[in-house]
């Protein structure tokens, strides 16, 4: 089991935060079933080429799988993060962790569909001009519409999750012994989810307040500004974490 390799080999654990997570639990275990399940789907979409031709053609739509499976694992190892940070396995950890579950397996489809888009149908057959065959169609301006709100709720919904998740660890901090840069590692977490949340739902808010094409190109690259933000965050919550080490380490 991969899961039970990595936390063997302590692959993430980070010196400042201590490991709650024992043996992996049953919650663990059955939602790494699920986000294999998930890749499977992926993969079961394709088909085996019969020539060369449908091999090249194939291979056009490897970029779009990549970013589709690398957003899978990122959402994965956050879930990995979080149960061995943590340990948590009360009811109300249990019907988060469902319903993320629930929402990755929905939101597999949607993602491909965008990726497979913007990438082998917008980026190599529109821009760059490879003459491949793209079986996927969206139609007028309003499918784009409709597709950057069914993406955005996705998005939406697995950051949100996240954030209570992370929420819930903080409200039992006492409980947990979270010491104080382990609970400030918490917030800042909390608030690099939250990050997520406010662009997906500013990009809700755009898709359906402004009507057309702009409204769809806008929603879209609002999604670009969660990597400076997240840097700027990543840069204020170091700072803050050193100070907190250097307080701690004085007395």
């Amino acid at each position: 089991m991969i899961r039970q390799t990595l936390v063997q080999k302590n692959f993430g654990a980070d010196k400042d935060f201590r490991w709650r997570g024992g043996e992996v639990s049953r919650i663990e275990a059955f939602s790494d079933a699920v986000f294999a399940f998930s890749i499977t789907l992926l993969v079961v979409s394709l088909e085996v080429p019969s020539s060369f031709e449908q091999l090249k053609q194939l291979m056009y739509g490897f970029p779009a799988f990549s970013l589709t499976f690398i957003t899978i694992v990122g959402i994965w190892y956050a879930h990995y993060i979080f149960f061995r940070r943590y340990g948590l396995q009360d009811g109300i950890t249990i019907t988060l962790n469902a319903a993320l579950l629930f929402v990755v397996i929905f939101y597999i489809y949607p993602l491909k569909f965008l990726a497979t888009l913007l990438i082998s149908h917008g980026l190599f057959q529109r821009v760059l001009g490879f003459n491949i065959q793209v079986d996927i169609e969206i139609g007028g301006i309003e499918n784009w519409s409709n597709l950057m709100i069914i993406y955005g709720f996705g998005f939406l919904s697995v950051f949100l999750i996240l954030v209570i998740l992370h929420f819930h660890a903080f409200r039992k901090r006492d409980a947990l012994e979270l010491n104080a840069i382990e609970a400030f590692t918490t917030r800042s977490g909390i608030i690099a989810y939250s990050i997520c949340v406010v662009i997906a739902i500013l990009s809700l808010i755009i898709v359906v307040a402004v009507d057309g094409l702009w409204g769809v190109i806008s929603s879209g690259w609002i999604y670009a500004l969660i990597g400076p933000l997240q840097g700027v965050h990543a840069f204020w919550a170091n700072r803050r974490a050193k100070r907190i080490l250097e307080n701690t380490a004085a007395t």
